[in-house]
């Protein structure tokens, strides 16, 4: 147990009987009772009632974490004892270190399914903050205890991925990746947006022609593509690594797409579906309150809902997962709500087991973005973009050998971006300001990454080593029992499946270290050595809460 814990639990030890009204005030004691309730029950002044609890729980008072208990108008309040609790707190992390505030018990084995893109274009900056948040639920999931399986479904077989194809045949000219110097996500994204511009209902028919024999598995088609494919898949590889992203599970529409039939048959039999009179495969879900939902097309093609039947399935049955969660955006709310309905008429027990992680949508200052029309800021470009930005200002620094220097604006831009799409709550649509997400001040990925390198600098340039002792100073207060609050800043984070919560948590920390820093003199003060252990610790909790995000702490600015 922390030591913010033990010090709650004493609380409750001398409130015994009144424990439930406990919380935590925003200021004047660091726990209180408030009496409101107490005085109707009763019907007795509240203020009355604090000053006989207050004395009552004073007496019961032992050696520990609780230093006094007074009463203030209707409140009963709980004063922590600073030197114990700073003691305790700086003993705890520096001895568990990166594994301060995590959980040691194995609980659950739960599959994160995100990023899911699709194979005829580049990963774009929705993809990203779909890959940020994604990353980040797995990464705490894994420090709270569990057993966690990062997934990709890649879509690769369907209408959207044969608009790709038939562009490439009429209009191609033998062109590949090689030859034109183009990645070939890009390249297949080309040929897409070139589909778009010039669809007709001619080439509408000829699409769902070229689909029927790709699921006929006609050779022609099949070998056309299979090399797309490759071009798009070492493509996207590239942009994964580039932004830190490894996956233990990669799943594949093509491999899935037909295996889905004994479902479909078991619910024909069971009623939960129906063909209609053009032939296509519903779910019944309108008696549930949700419109029906196609699960197989008239001409006996697959949608991604005939491949979420069996891959879910096989993620239950197979991979023996206790959760499964998919990071997908606010718009297939609706879908989730229809898919694990169908689960559940099936009699799949594990339905109950699946969450969807719905997030809002990015948009630009120039507005929504449109991959049908071109307008979308790719992945590629916009870390780059950012990569360029952060080379420019560490230049402005000092002069660095060009291969530090690109890798450290490669982790500034990866910070810049990751974080100003963690630190909004994941439901809420949000505004992606480049220029902004890679600034040195205020809410930002860098300012982080800054801090964490300025603690790293005091600590280089003492000639004492850390040593816990007695800390005074208001602020020296403060940042302990901000950075001893960390471990439930995780539990929150790991039950609302929310790293807006821990991200927000770690800029309040920055901010406090850095006006710390400014009014407090460290290195050469009277009480150096316990200054630098706070120092140390403030930097090991930063450390945590950046790896947690996705984001590399950086030694040097």
């Amino acid at each position: 147990m922390n030591p913010l814990e033990k010090f709650k639990e004493e609380c409750k030890e001398l409130a015994a009987g009144y424990e439930d009204l406990l919380e935590i005030p925003k200021s004047h004691a660091d726990f209180a009772l408030p009496c409101f309730s107490l005085a109707k029950i009763h019907a007795r002044n509240p203020v009355e009632i604090a000053s006989e609890l207050a004395e009552e729980f004073q007496k019961k008072i032992k050696p520990g974490l609780v230093k006094d208990v007074k009463s203030l108008g209707p409140y009963v309040n709980f004063y922590i004892n600073n030197d114990e609790f700073s003691k305790q707190v700086l003993a705890q992390i520096s001895k568990e270190k990166e594994k301060y505030g995590s959980v040691k018990k194995n609980k659950r084995k739960i599959m994160v399914e995100y990023s899911s893109p699709n194979s005829n274009k580049p990963l774009h900056i929705g993809h990203l903050r779909n890959q940020s948040i994604g990353l980040s639920i797995a990464n705490i999931l894994k420090f709270s205890g569990n057993k966690v399986i990062i997934a990709n479904l890649v879509n690769d077989r369907g209408a959207h991925i044969c608009k790709s194809m038939l562009a490439y045949q009429k209009w191609g000219l033998k062109e590949n990746p090689k030859k034109s110097k183009i990645k070939g996500d890009h390249l297949l994204g080309n040929y897409y947006v070139m589909f778009e511009k010039n669809k007709s209902e001619e080439l509408e028919k000829e699409i769902q022609k070229m689909l029927v024999k790709w699921e006929k598995k006609d050779k022609k088609t099949r070998a056309l593509w299979k090399t797309m494919n490759s071009w798009w898949l070492s493509g996207a590889k590239e942009t994964y690594k580039t932004f830190g992203d490894k996956f233990d599970a990669w799943f594949f529409e093509s491999k899935l797409y037909d295996k889905a039939k004994p479902i479909i048959k078991q619910g024909l039999e069971k009623n939960i579906f129906f063909k209609n009179e053009k032939g296509a495969i519903l779910a019944q879900l309108e008696s549930h309150g949700l419109p029906n939902k196609t699960f197989l097309r008239e001409d006996g093609t697959s949608i991604y809902s005939t491949n979420d039947l069996i891959l879910t399935k096989t993620k239950f049955e197979k991979y023996k997962i206790d959760k499964s969660v998919w990071i997908v955006a606010s718009e297939q709310e609706l879908y989730f709500k229809q898919l694990f309905k169908t689960f559940e008429l099936l009699g799949y027990d594990w339905y109950k087991n699946c969450h969807h992680m719905s997030y809002g949508l990015v948009n630009l200052p120039s507005g929504r973005m449109k991959s049908r029309e071109g307008t979308v800021v790719d992945a590629d470009d916009l870390i780059e973009e950012l990569r360029n930005l952060a080379k420019k200002e560490l230049e402005k620094r000092e002069k660095l050998p060009k291969k530090i220097l690109d890798s450290r604006a490669k982790e500034i831009a990866v910070g810049a971006i990751r974080y100003y799409l963690v630190k909004i709550d994941p439901r809420n649509d949000m505004l992606f300001n480049p220029e902004e997400s890679i600034s040195l001040e205020g809410n930002t990925g860098p300012y982080l990454q800054y801090t964490y390198a300025r603690a790293n600098s005091i600590l280089k340039k003492a000639k004492k080593k850390p040593k816990i002792g007695i800390l005074k100073e208001e602020s020296e207060i403060n940042l302990i029992k901000r950075i001893s609050e960390f471990p439930n800043i995780i539990e929150k984070s790991a039950k609302d499946l929310k790293p807006s919560i821990l991200a927000n948590y770690t800029f309040d920390l920055a901010t406090l270290f850095n006006e710390y820093y400014q009014n407090v003199k460290v290195i050469d003060s009277e009480n150096e050595q316990a200054k630098l252990t706070l120092v140390l610790n403030v930097k090991q909790v930063l450390e945590n809460c950046l790896n947690l995000l996705g984001i590399k702490p950086l030694e040097k600015m």
